[in-house]
């Protein structure tokens, strides 16, 4: 088992419910004081995952370590060292703003001398101070999601998992609670965040992607565009983009197409060769093309792209197994 500068490590990690395979043996580790994003579509087993790590479930087998407590033998330890904010925020409706955070202070054990402390500080964090007896059902989406956050992190846990934490909320409010996860940060938490958001996996510091319970990559996201992305990537201005797909993919040499912005990326085998046809085609369709440039591939674009190699694998290997 690999320990010292890591937080998290899991080994062979897999999570079995009948037949169904929810994790496949993956194995990974999460250098402390970073943020680890676990990148993947809804159902590809990011939340089984989470929930391994915590102690909430028992892997079918596999071993994992989190803040160097065993996962199967020291769950409770783990739990005690934790900071855990579900997509659902994990609140109570019918309680107060305050009655919320006192409530989670004894659920974590604040101690006495700090209760008071730690709750002015979660109020002052998320911007409740004069909400503070209002019911939490009356809240905005983004400020419960600052509430959840400052309730998890109440007793001052050396380690957060965050399980698709901004799901449901609005860009603004997303983009001021990744301020709030680099504050943690900064103290020297490690922060272990699922995701199905592609630009949201741009602010993590290592990524794993997995898909249908398996680690598909794992890197920087820099490394995830270069290490595992050899294609090459154009983008193309047009109207009506998501109608024009459909002609792009017709057209030889583009390998798959994606929308973006106002317009589209296409993975293509040769950028210059394949962008004329690919305007030429466009508009005798009648669409208005006006131009093709080679750019750098986005995350969405590694994403899809080694989704469809996975694809491919699993098939030509039912097909030699047929």
């Amino acid at each position: 088992m690999i320990t010292g500068d890591f937080a998290v490590v899991a080994e062979e990690l897999e999570k079995r419910f009948g037949d169904f395979i929810a994790v496949n043996k993956i194995s990974f580790s999460v250098e402390k004081g970073r943020i680890f994003g676990f990148l993947g579509p809804n159902g590809a087993g990011k939340s089984t995952t989470i929930k391994m790590l915590c102690g909430i479930l028992t892997p079918t087998s596999g071993a994992g370590q989190v803040g160097g407590f065993d996962i199967r033998r020291e769950s409770e330890r783990i739990k005690e060292n934790i900071g855990y904010m579900s997509q659902k925020f994990s609140l109570y409706d019918d309680l107060t703003v305050e009655e919320n955070i006192n409530f989670f202070s004894g659920i974590y054990r604040v101690p006495r001398s700090k209760k008071v402390s730690r709750k002015e500080w979660v109020l002052e964090m998320a911007g409740l101070k004069d909400f503070r007896h209002s019911r939490t059902a009356a809240l905005a989406s983004g400020w419960k999601q600052r509430l959840a956050l400052g309730c998890a992190v109440l007793h001052e846990p050396p380690i957060l998992f965050l399980d698709e934490p901004t799901s449901g909320v609005d860009p603004l409010s997303r983009r001021a609670f990744w301020d709030l996860i680099y504050e943690m940060t900064d103290k020297a938490v490690t922060v272990f965040v699922t995701t199905h958001y592609m630009e949201e996996a741009e602010y993590c510091d290592q990524l794993g992607m997995i898909y249908r319970g398996e680690l598909i990559a794992r890197g920087t996201p820099r490394e995830m565009k270069t290490t595992y992305f050899t294609e090459q990537v154009i983008e193309v201005s047009c109207d009506c983009p998501a109608e024009a797909i459909t002609t792009a993919l017709e057209v030889p040499g583009v390998k798959n197409a994606t929308l973006s912005g106002r317009g589209m990326h296409c993975v293509v085998e040769d950028d210059k060769a394949v962008g004329s046809a690919l305007i030429l085609a466009l508009q005798a369709k009648g669409y208005t093309a006006r131009e093709a440039i080679r750019v750098n591939p986005s995350l969405e674009d590694v994403f899809v792209s080694l989704i469809e190699k996975h694809d491919s694998n699993r098939e030509e290997l039912k097909e030699f197994s047929a």
